[in-house]
């Protein structure tokens, strides 16, 4: 898998992960079960790749620049 998931954006996921988990605390019942939908960011995050950004070419990865000397 090709990392395409920069430092800020893996810190987005991971605190949007988190934010979603706490839901699981917060909602009663079934719909608790929504905060699962926090694993989506935290692999993604955690993994510094997602899949459907690959499918769409995007990438927040700074790229290495090397010094050219003159």
């Amino acid at each position: 898998m090709q990392k395409n998931v920069g430092s800020l954006d893996k810190i987005i996921r991971l605190i949007l992960a988190a934010g979603l988990f706490s839901l699981f605390f917060i909602l009663d019942g079934n719909a608790r079960y929504w905060a699962l939908l926090g694993l989506i960011p935290l692999t993604t995050g955690l993994l510094n790749s997602c899949p459907v950004w690959t499918v769409f070419g995007i990438n927040t990865v700074k790229a290495k620049t090397e010094k050219y000397k003159s």
